[in-house]
Order: C-alpha cells, then sequence, then structure tokens
C-alpha cells in the first residue's frame, strides 16, 4: 500500500534563516500496516527468540549476577552509540573508586545509564506506568551528572533541537517545535496505553521507538531513553520477567541503515522495512544474549569443578568465585565485605584463584590490588569491541 509523509512539515525561524521541523502524526500509522506472510513470519520468529530468552533464567545459577552484568553491558553499548569511550571494565573500575583509563565524564555517562535503568526498572516493579512522568525521571537521573547535566535533566525542551548539520537549516532531520513536544508526547503516552486500540506489545515497541526518537523530546539523551523505551515495555508487558535484552549493539552495529530507517518512515512511510529490521534486531540480540549466558553457566561450571579439586580450601574459595561472578573486578577489600571472609582468607583464595588462572592481577603493586576475572569479563565483552 503507496503511503505518504507519516507528519507535516511546519515553518521555524532560526537566526538568519527559515527552515522546516517535522511533526510526526500520532501512533498508530494510517492506513494500518499491512502485513504480509513474510513480515509477520519474523514477527513469530522474534516472539519465539523472547521466548527462549526468558526460559534462559532458569539455566543461570543466579540470574541477578547475571543480570548486573548484562545492564552493564548494555550501558557500555547505548553510550557507544552517542560516541564515549568507556569500556566495561572502565565502568567497573570507577564503581568500584579506581581510576579508569578514560575521561571521567565518559565512565559517569555510562554510570547514569545504570542507575537510570535500575530506576526505570524499579517503578515498573512497583506498578507504576510507561508515562511521561517516567520519560522525566529516568532522564533526570541520565543526565545527572557529568556530560549533558546542564542540557536541563527531567525537563521536555523548551527550544529547537536539531540532527546532524551545524544548524536547523542544514539538518539531516529537524525534530518538532518545542511548543509542540508536550502535545506529541501526550499521544505518544496515549498510544503507549493502548489508546484509541489496543497493539501487539512487540510491534508497540517497534512503532513507539521511531516515535520518540523522532520527537527527540529531550536536549540530550534522547538515543539512550528511545533505546532503553524498548526493554521497559517488554518488561511492564510481561514479554521478559528479566531486563535481558538490549539492542544497542545491533543498532550500533548497523547504525548507518538505522538512521537510514528512521527517516525512511518518516518520509515515505515505509514502516514494513523498519518492521522487518527490527524483529531482525531482536532475533539476532535474544539469540546472543542465551549464547552468553550459556557460555557463563559453562566458564562457572568448568571453574568451579577446577576450584573443587583444592580439598579442603575449595570451600572459602568457591565462596570468593561466586563474589567474582557479580563484581568480576574487584579487590579483596571489596571481597572481604561482600562474602564474610577474613582478609587473609580471602588473599588466599585470590592465589588460589590466580594460580589456576582464573583470576587475573590488573595492578602490579603490593597493596590496593585490582583482580580480574577476566573469563567472565570476556565473555561479556564480546561485541563492545567491534569500531564505534
Amino acid at each position: 500500500m503507496k503511503r505518504e509523509l507519516q507528519g507535516h512539515y511546519v515553518p521555524i525561524t532560526t537566526p538568519g534563516e527559515q527552515a522546516q521541523a517535522f511533526v510526526p502524526a500520532p501512533l498508530p500509522p494510517d492506513p494500518p500496516i499491512e502485513w504480509g506472510p513474510a513480515l509477520r513470519g519474523k514477527f513469530d520468529q522474534a516472539l519465539l527468540a523472547l521466548g527462549r530468552l526468558d526460559s534462559v533464567s532458569t539455566l543461570l545459577p543466579d540470574t541477578g549476577l547475571f543480570i548486573y552484568m548484562y545492564v552493564r553491558k548494555e550501558a557500555v553499548l547505548s553510550s557507544m552509540i552517542e560516541g564515549t569511550q568507556s569500556s566495561l571494565s572502565d565502568l567497573l573500575l570507577f564503581e568500584l573508586d579506581e581510576e579508569p583509563g578514560v575521561p571521567l565524564d565518559d565512565v559517569q555517562q555510562v554510570s547514569n545509564y545504570v542507575a537510570a535503568l535500575d530506576h526505570g526498572l524499579k517503578r515498573l516493579a512497583e506498578g507504576f506506568p510507561i508515562s511521561l512522568r517516567l520519560f522525566r525521571e529516568i532522564h533526570e537521573i541520565l543526565l545527572s551528572m557529568g556530560r549533558g547535566s546542564h542540557h536541563t535533566p527531567g525537563d521536555f525542551r523548551r527550544s529547537q533541537n536539531w540532527i546532524g548539520g551545524s544548524r536547523p537549516g542544514n539538518a539531516v532531520f529537524v525534530p518538532p517545535p518545542p511548543d509542540q513536544v508536550l502535545d506529541c508526547m501526550g499521544a505518544l503516552e496515549r498510544f503507549l496505553h493502548d489508546e484509541p486500540e489496543a497493539t501487539p506489545v512487540l510491534l508497540k515497541a517497534a512503532l513507539a521507538h521511531v516515535q520518540f526518537e523522532t520527537i527527540h523530546p529531550f536536549l540530550d539523551g534522547n538515543g539512550r531513553l528511545g533505546r532503553l523505551l524498548i526493554t521497559l515495555l517488554l518488561c511492564e508487558q510481561n514479554v521478559l520477567r528479566m531486563p535481558m535484552l538490549y539492542l544497542s549493539l545491533y543498532f550500533k552495529t548497523h547504525r548507518q541503515y538505522y538512521y537510514d530507517l528512521l527517516n525512511t518512515v518518516r518520509l515515505t512511510g515505509d514502516w514494513g522495512a523498519w518492521l522487518d529490521f527490527f524483529a531482525e534486531a531482536i532475533i539476532v540480540t535474544a539469540t546472543q544474549a542465551v549464547d552468553t549466558a550459556q557460555q557463563l553457566v559453562a566458564l562457572s561450571a568448568a571453574d568451579r569443578d577446577k576450584i573443587q579439586q583444592l580439598g579442603r580450601a575449595a570451600a572459602s574459595t568457591l565462596t570468593v568465585h561466586n563474589a567474582l561472578m557479580g563484581h568480576p573486578i574487584t579487590t579483596a577489600g571489596s571481597l572481604v565485605e561482600n562474602t564474610g571472609l577474613t582478609p587473609a582468607t580471602v588473599n588466599k583464595c585470590l592465589k588460589r584463584l590466580t594460580s589456576l588462572g582464573i583470576v587475573h592481577e590488573l595492578t602490579a603493586q603490593k597493596r590496593n590490588r585490582v583482580y580480574s576475572y577476566a573469563g567472565y569479563i570476556a565473555i561479556m565483552n564480546q561485541g563492545t569491541e567491534l569500531p564505534v
């Protein structure tokens, strides 16, 4: 079905020139999306992949430990798309109060993302709906410290923004003018709450992501919050019991095509190409997450088998190993806190784990040594080393 521009342009005046800002039409698309056999089959595959991902939590000895690290990996990847250079190890060092190997602003931005996601998930667990208020709360935390903290955290923008170029007049895309942001976001909120009609959750997530990025309601942080929206929706609607799906790596890998698709939807109404891409992103990402979980289970089991060979020393060493699963970059002092073991016992355990090749020391110093559960970090780092 031939479609047209998915909204309308309004003239805006900027110093020395005029430009055109785009105001999107409310969701759902009109006329309705046509579901051919190929697209419907792709969405069925995506739902199956999500089902497998949701069930993988039963394989994990401690789902909380996996989620703890997986959320941090997503924070690194999502922030990489925005230009930060922080790695997963940098973030873990920062959280350990150790000096990261990148500018502090970069790692602070990633840390903010973790806190923002945690806040959003906590609010959903309390029964709070995805809403404009929740968007503002998450945004306030996302930009609370470091780079972006001067961009009115928690407030919808009151000035014009643009994407690409040096000004609205030569921009790749100009979102709605500030006086129309609240109306646009209000319409998006109604769509999320199934007004004027109910929308299947996976389709809702796909459409809402495009709409949020098109409105670009904040001065900064829109990309990160728009990606978070997908996971929050899947958790709110109980498609996933745990926040185990993040599309940032897929969007990062196919970044230019992703941006082109967003623009094509706005200009031509080609929702089909975007939905096909979105479903593929779900399938690939969910499959990768299952594989990551299985690799971590295998690593943990293999390392525990090695530790069991230590005889009487195995019990305390397994306790330290379990703590490393939750905090794979750590210090002896932190392990004492987390395990309740004495400093002498922890240090003996770390020596045993080092001799077994499970733990590597990151610092060559006599005091305040930093240790890494190298195999765990290597598995979690898969994908974060891609060119930005």
